[in-house]
């Protein structure tokens, strides 16, 4: 796909759920794609590279500690990951940075019903967390569709229908 075409999708099914230090996004996307070529997309280095806001210094699809690198344009920021759960292609859980990150995949037919679950401290964060998780999954249905558009990440987001995503985020939240 021709970058410049490129459009977000409709908003996707969330919720915000109460945690004791802040809130969790639970979002909700169907792809589709197997639950195992999901799998690959989340715990690749080289696929998430092409589509996630960060860059992983290993494969997450094991338990153990990592390196993820957020990136926003020339700026990087390194912070330690731990993955606590690799269960393939069903269940993928790990820490990055202070937030807690839950990837579940059913099986929907011939696709995966995808849910995460992303911890964070700051609740009026998430829509803006939905917001990127949103931009950066049509970027991964896309990679996987085989019609990649590469990474839209940081600052660039902005001009790729972030801030309107992140409105209705927040109005689906009750953060607006």
């Amino acid at each position: 796909m021709d970058r410049d075409a490129f459009r977000p999708s409709p908003p996707a099914d969330v919720r915000a759920e109460p945690t004791d230090a802040g809130g969790t996004l639970v979002f909700v996307r169907d792809l589709r794609h197997p639950p195992a070529t999901v799998w690959a997309a989340l715990t690749d280095p080289a696929q998430l590279a092409q589509w996630a806001p960060f860059l992983a210094d290993r494969d997450l699809g094991s338990a153990g500690a990592a390196v993820l690198t957020l990136v926003d344009g020339e700026t990087t920021q390194e912070d330690p990951a731990t993955v606590r759960r690799a269960e393939p292609p069903h269940l993928l859980e790990y820490t990055w940075g202070d937030d807690l990150l839950r990837w579940e995949l059913s099986p929907l037919g011939s696709g995966t019903r995808l849910t995460l679950r992303h911890t964070l401290a700051d609740r009026g964060m998430l829509p803006m967390v939905a917001a990127g998780w949103h931009l950066c999954l049509d970027v991964a249905d896309h990679l996987l569709g085989g019609d990649p558009v590469g990474p839209i990440r940081g600052a660039e987001a902005k001009d790729y229908g972030w801030p309107e995503l992140r409105d209705a985020y927040a109005e689906r939240l009750g953060e607006g």
